[in-house]
């Protein structure tokens, strides 16, 4: 796998691991699967949750897909800053690097 939207982590564990990221991902499709929100607020919901555990290195490839998705850029903001009142200011961090994300397309 070789996408500039992929994380450089992901790759590697995606070229070095194959059987477990080969299982990973069949897990990941049988739990998109089985989510009855549609994929944009899927894809919304999930740059939140990156945001909150702190798990930047995502953000840019679900933004990316979040806006092919129909997704505007003031609804990546509030996906971002929607953690704030659970677990702080430390979801501030993941703005810049999704709102570059949105912008670069």
């Amino acid at each position: 796998m070789n996408n500039k939207n992929v994380s450089n982590s992901f790759q590697v564990f995606m070229k070095e691991a194959p059987a477990y990221s080969k299982a990973w991902m069949e897990l990941v499709q049988k739990l998109d699967a089985a989510n009855n929100l549609d994929e944009k607020t899927g894809e919304i919901a999930y740059v939140a949750v990156l945001a909150a555990v702190g798990l930047e290195s995502g953000i840019p490839f679900h933004v990316k897909r979040a806006k092919e998705l129909g997704a505007t850029r003031e609804e990546i903001k509030s996906a971002i800053l929607i953690g704030l009142p659970a677990v702080g200011n430390k979801v501030v961090k993941g703005l810049p690097i999704a709102l570059d994300a949105f912008d670069e397309m």
